[in-house]
């Protein structure tokens, strides 16, 4: 009897030190970025500071939208990735709380206007232009010619072959409608949006989705900010990035802290984690092509360079405050989201 109990405390012990003991408390993550980008954040965290990660991925809207409706009782710790402008309404409407990290003297100015906008409830991590990818092998099989502009993609030789998210789910879809807002003027945005939903096969919740389906062959043009592009075509498949001729806008990924943390401590060192050199320069390693927003982290030479992009000077503070979305978003429902395909 006292050898089997000896045996099975041996046993016991033995199995619990093969688990991962995290000593120093939790944190919940709720990620906007890319899959990969948010298991490394989660893993490389964990490893550096002991603290275990319950790690979340949805779009932008989303999470916005989860966040909101967790505010009576918040669940989540730190909001990582996805554009701004999203952000910047949750910071608004107190769904996010001020942290003003010591890292933010390492940022490039457009990563702490985000910062400034928001009282510190937010801050910039990394940016990216808005542009779309198609399938090259598709293009030529089916005769199609190659699309160079926005106003491209609205002509009728495109029917039934793009692919865009849904501006309600998906931060990169709601850049888009606020970036031709500004690029044309809303009333004219919004005939643009009209004629090419005769064009669009699908709106998807991801904002990344429809260039992995033009990846795979599910459709021919995928609209999507061009670092997804580029990663698309660096996993081997046949896409051909595109920065409209007309200029386009660009985001902000941004991270903030949820109003009402449980794991407050912890959220501001992920916080500070997220910011540093040393992590934004891991996500050229998981493919993920963003521009970082600290001065002295590695960019990827296969990122977009914005220097070399003609982008808008989009209004972050306009179309990330809450009026403005609900008022576009709503326009977006009964205008485009209501149309047949």
């Amino acid at each position: 009897m006292r050898r089997t109990t000896v045996s099975g405390l041996l046993t016991l012990l033995l199995g619990l030190s093969a688990i991962p003991v995290f000593a120093q408390g939790r944190l919940t993550l709720y990620c906007s970025s890319d899959a990969a980008w948010c298991q490394q954040a989660k893993i490389e965290f964990e490893k550096k500071t002991g603290i275990a990660v319950d790690m979340t991925r949805k779009s932008s809207g989303e999470t916005y939208a989860q966040i909101k409706a967790e505010s009576a009782n918040p669940k989540g710790d730190v909001w990582w990735g996805g554009t701004g402008d999203p952000h910047l309404q949750a910071a608004e409407e107190g769904l996010t709380q001020a942290y003003a990290s010591p890292a933010r003297t390492q940022l490039q100015d457009w990563a702490n206007s985000q910062a400034v906008a928001s009282k510190v409830r937010t801050v910039g991590i990394y940016s990216g232009a808005l542009g779309y990818g198609f399938n090259t092998e598709l293009l030529k099989k089916q005769g199609l010619p190659e699309p160079k502009c926005w106003k491209d993609l609205i002509k009728p030789v495109y029917k039934g072959k793009i692919q865009v998210a849904n501006p309600n789910s998906s931060g990169t879809a709601y850049t888009l409608l606020a970036t031709l807002v500004q690029l044309f003027g809303e009333d004219e945005a919004f005939e643009f949006l009209k004629t090419m939903n005769a064009n669009v096969n699908q709106y998807t919740k991801s904002g990344s989705a429809p260039i992995k389906a033009a990846g795979a062959g599910e459709t021919v043009i995928g609209i999507v900010f061009a670092h997804d592009a580029v990663a698309v075509a660096e996993a081997g498949f046949p896409i051909k990035t595109v920065i409209p001729c007309e200029g386009t806008g660009y985001e902000i990924g941004s991270m903030s802290i949820v109003q009402g943390s449980r794991n407050l401590d912890n959220a501001k060192k992920f916080y500070d984690f997220a910011l540093s050199a040393e992590f934004q320069s891991m996500a050229q390693d998981v493919k993920s092509f963003q521009v970082p927003s600290n001065k002295a982290a590695k960019t990827s030479p296969k990122a977009p360079d914005l220097k070399k992009i003609k982008l808008i000077n989009y209004d972050f503070v306009k179309y990330g405050s809450s009026a403005e979305r609900k008022r576009l978003l709503k326009k977006w429902d009964d205008e485009i989201g209501s149309l047949p395909r």
